[in-house]
């Protein structure tokens, strides 16, 4: 038997701006992403067997341990391709990132379980590595890269950027998940969309050395504002806050130690931006 242990870094969206609907369903996008150190951890085992077996255990309820699951759906593509019928595999998920959050928990997971597998039997250059993690899902080639990555099309073309040293702080409603269907739906509802370039005037900030705070944003932010208390309350406690990906975790730049939020919602600080993606414990 064959074991190793993957950390896998959440990501936030510093920018995220929609550009259209494209025929697949999905949106193209223009987004700068960055790992921050807030991780889940893949535990994963492999041996021989007469056949192909996947089980996945953890610590989360809120999360399938079946083919729904984003880790077994990689851990199946990368046998297909690697042309390998005859393991077992275990993976145990420790999920300390929030689920439904727009802080990538899932992909990150799915990204683990693919370069995880990939340092046990040593069959894929990183390319290949990246081709399967596209197929796999929008955020995943981020969290196999890592660090501050400029994100286009649906978010699996990847340019790496400036990494900048940051302290930030995550507030999230602790009953409220937001999946992107919903938000990408109710965002394409919307008449007026600005068009604001903040992902432009961010890569030419971080380029230059410059403060980026003034151009975090979010277009799915205000798609559901309206609908969720929860979030206006975060909002209106720090003005500066921006909500990750498709939401519900919003985030602040730099360490704050005591917030106005009651158990309703999980506050997360001491985090730090990182360089780094997916990587071996």
């Amino acid at each position: 038997m064959k074991q190793i242990k993957i950390k896998c870094p959440a990501k936030l969206n510093l920018t995220l701006e929609v550009l259209n609907r494209r025929p697949d369903g999905f949106h193209n996008i223009k987004s700068i992403m960055q790992t921050i150190s807030l991780y889940d951890y893949l535990t994963i085992s492999i041996r021989h067997a007469n056949s192909t077996k996947i089980l996945l255990s953890g610590n989360s309820e809120e999360i399938p341990y079946n083919e729904k699951n984003l880790v077994y759906k990689a851990c199946e593509l990368f046998l297909k391709e690697a042309n390998i019928n005859d393991v077992k595999i275990d993976v145990y998920i420790e999920k300390n990132i929030p689920v439904a959050a727009g802080l990538a928990g899932g992909s990150t997971d799915g990204a683990g379980a693919i370069y995880g597998l990939n340092k046990l039997l040593n069959i894929f250059d990183n390319d290949k590595l990246h081709t399967l993690c596209a197929k796999l899902g929008s955020d995943l080639n981020v969290c196999l890269q890592g660090g501050c990555l400029l994100a286009t099309s649906r978010g699996e073309i990847i340019k790496p950027l400036p990494v900048i040293e940051k302290d930030v702080t995550l507030i999230k409603p602790s009953n409220l998940g937001i999946s992107a269907k919903e938000a990408y739906t109710k965002y394409s509802l919307k008449t007026e969309k600005s068009q604001n370039n903040m992902t432009e005037k961010m890569v030419e900030a971080l380029k230059n050395g410059t403060d980026i705070e003034s151009y975090l944003y979010n277009d799915l932010e205000y798609a559901f504002f309206d609908d969720y208390p929860e979030l206006q309350q975060i909002k209106q406690s720090y003005q500066q806050a921006i909500m990750s990906g498709s939401g519900s975790t919003y985030f602040i730049l730099g360490d704050i130690k005591n917030t106005k939020f009651d158990e309703n919602y999980i506050v997360i600080n001491n985090l730090k931006f990182i360089g780094d993606g997916v990587s071996v414990v």
